[in-house]
């Protein structure tokens, strides 16, 4: 059951550092490298959006379902796996919504840089002309 948060996480840190790659400062030619790079791998990795969204769903279902412990009968091991389990399960619920959050700002910086690259060229052009 953790191979799934093992990958979400992995995946969650390639985005942390695309984005990073994506905003560091470099030269024209190489940023727009950079941005036609990452602009093909976009379009297979919105799986990551569908995946997310369903760890949300599972979460959430397993959530409503989950056997609550908060009476006197509970002993301290018990009520320790259920607080252990809603932490976990908040961990996961952040993980799931910075993988979203972060395909959406890669997104963006991608279509931002290629609206600048063409409104640049629309420019040489009017200037041309």
């Amino acid at each position: 059951m953790a191979l799934q948060w093992l990958i979400l996480s992995y995946v969650v840190a390639a985005e942390v550092a695309i984005a990073v790659i994506l905003t560091l400062p470099y030269p024209m030619l190489v940023k727009k490298r950079v941005v036609s790079l990452v602009s093909l791998i976009l379009q297979p990795a919105a799986s990551i959006v569908a995946f997310a969204g369903f760890q949300l769903l599972d979460l959430y279902w397993k959530n409503e379902h989950r056997l609550m412990c908060s009476s006197e009968v509970c002993t301290a091991t018990e009520r320790d796996r259920y607080e252990k389990s809603i932490y976990k399960a908040q961990r996961n619920v952040v993980l799931c919504a910075a993988g979203i959050l972060l395909y959406w700002c890669i997104f963006r910086i991608c279509k931002y840089n290629k609206d600048l690259e063409h409104l640049e060229e629309l420019e040489k052009r009017c200037k041309a002309e």
